[in-house]
């Protein structure tokens, strides 16, 4: 067998859908206002795909800007994971289709979903096989097109997300660098307060499915926060102390982006302060599996990622399914 060895982010890229809109947008859309999802969600504006254009269009611009950017052959990635809740159809898996866009011609993949927790589920599986040895280039992707399921009659839910992806190149690493330690855990009995009813083999697509509004996102929001806050809380201390760490050696955080008072409240829990959390929900909103590698993206943008950094990336989602990757950049 080969040796295990170390795995690494060598890359990071991203990519929105190029309309923008704001929450006073909305306000001619849903019976809402600026000032009632700033304050409780920290949104400003999103962005939003246009007719047409699915996961499989916004992952593969991430993953050939990314390719590009490390000036990487497309033929020498080895594997495409891709996390995602809307994938373009139930078959085939929406890696196939960007494997093709981008000519990754000698790759293979799948999908993966884990919600909200999809890209750093998807970034563990791919480190996995660059760490047994067996892969040198692996593509992680997260991409949703999260307005393709949502209900514009549930006004609550609606104003939160966003469309986007965001792509990284896991590569090996030396001794020293890359991923450090992983923690993920799937909490089923909460599937009830976060979910997609329609579509599947439960309830297939009818004329009846479609009227009661089953295939749009149904969210009990006080749940969901509540959980949200509890579990990034624990799994962000637990996974930092048992390495050996404190909140002072934490260079800078990328947490999902579901709602400002959730990252604040994980921000307060950790002990850290503004300068080491990326925070970037008011641009995007809630992107889903896209949030945390286009949070890299603008955190290596505005200079705050530098060689050695020990940065923590945390996450909650539906399922219920919880994330975090501690590792050296």
């Amino acid at each position: 067998m080969p040796r295990r060895i170390a795995a690494k982010i060598t890359g990071v890229a991203a990519y929105v859908p190029p309309n923008v809109v704001t929450n006073f947008d909305l306000e001619k859309r849903v019976e809402t206002t600026d000032e009632w999802i700033r304050t409780r969600t920290g949104i400003v504006q999103r962005h939003y795909a246009g007719p047409g254009v699915a996961a499989s269009h916004l992952g593969a611009e991430a993953a050939k800007q990314l390719l590009a950017q490390q000036n990487v052959d497309p033929a020498e990635i080895d594997l495409i994971v891709l996390a995602s809740v809307t994938p373009d159809m139930l078959f085939p898996a929406t890696a196939c289709l960007i494997q093709d866009r981008i000519g990754a011609k000698k790759a293979w993949g799948f999908d993966l979903s884990a919600a909200c927790s999809g890209f750093v589920y998807a970034l563990t599986v791919g480190a996995q096989f660059v760490g047994a040895g067996t892969h040198k280039k692996v593509l992680v992707i997260g991409s949703d097109v999260m307005t393709s399921i949502l209900d514009f009659k549930d006004r609550a839910t609606c104003v939160l997300f966003g469309d986007g992806a965001g792509a990284v190149l896991v590569e090996p690493a030396e001794e020293g660098e890359g991923i450090i330690d992983f923690m993920h855990d799937i909490d089923g009995s909460g599937g009830c307060y976060l979910y997609m009813p329609g579509g599947g083999s439960l309830n297939p697509p009818t004329h009846e499915t479609v009227d009661k509004r089953m295939h749009y996102v149904h969210q009990e929001g006080q749940q969901v926060f509540k959980y949200a806050v509890r579990r990034m809380c624990d799994l962000a201390a637990q996974l930092v102390e048992r390495n050996g760490f404190s909140s002072e050696d934490i260079s800078l955080v990328v947490p999902h982006q579901a709602n400002l008072r959730i990252i604040q409240a994980m921000q307060q829990r950790l002990g850290v302060d503004d300068s080491k959390v990326m925070i970037n929900i008011s641009k995007y909103g809630n992107t889903t599996a896209g949030t945390i590698p286009i949070g890299l993206r603008d955190a290596l943008a505005e200079g705050r990622l530098h060689k050695g950094d020990l940065v923590l990336l945390i996450s909650v989602g539906a399922g219920y399914t919880s994330g975090g990757i501690l590792l050296r950049w």
